[in-house]
């Protein structure tokens, strides 16, 4: 019996966890959720393969909720397989690689007068906001665009903010605190936080 409730129980986690992020890749799962050897993790989410879709990314599975999975959880938002989805596995990578911050919330919009950001996800570290932003191949005007913006959101609110860009490329970091000059920043790479 205990055993029924464990697995039911792992099931609607793995579930909410999809339903928080969107999209995982099965060893984002397998890190999040414990699930120990890339045997045991296939097999559990075989096991649960009537609450989820997948995909092959690269050389990874990735997976998202199926009609069946959002109705257990009560999810409401459908997703469907995404050219976008590299954004996705990034910011929750770098999520997993904060140790999973409970405060964590994807695509937040902050307005202060007249500046209004919608940035990749926040999270507070105690009690500093921190934002986060993820550069995929994006182009570096777009990325300068936004960190105007954060720069005069620091102006109008005089309150305290990290910045924090993740990105695939190496040759971006330089850029990226080049560009946060003046700002709380951190810019992370695939490669550091994989």
């Amino acid at each position: 019996m205990k055993k029924v409730a464990a697995k039911q129980q792992r099931i609607e986690n793995i579930l909410l966890s999809l339903k928080k992020q969107s999209y995982l890749t099965r060893k984002q799962i397998q890190t999040i959720h414990r699930l120990g050897g890339d045997r045991n993790a296939n097999r559990i989410l075989n096991d649960m393969s009537e609450y989820l879709h997948s995909f092959r990314h690269g050389m990874e599975k990735v997976y998202y909720l199926s009609k069946s999975g959002r109705e257990r959880i009560k999810c409401e938002i459908v997703r469907k397989k995404t050219p976008q989805i590299q954004h996705f596995l990034l910011r929750n990578q770098l999520w997993i690689y904060l140790k999973c911050p409970s405060s964590w919330k994807n695509e937040m919009k902050i307005m202060a007068d007249d500046v209004s950001i919608v940035s990749d996800a926040m999270f507070y570290h105690g009690k500093i906001p921190v934002f986060v932003e993820v550069d995929v191949s994006q182009p570096i005007v777009k990325n300068k665009a936004k960190i105007d913006k954060y720069r005069r959101l620091k102006e109008i609110s005089k309150q305290d903010f990290v910045l924090i860009w993740v990105t695939e490329l190496e040759s971006r970091r330089a850029r990226l605190n080049a560009l946060c000059g003046g700002l709380k920043s951190r810019v992370y790479t695939l490669k550091e936080i994989n």
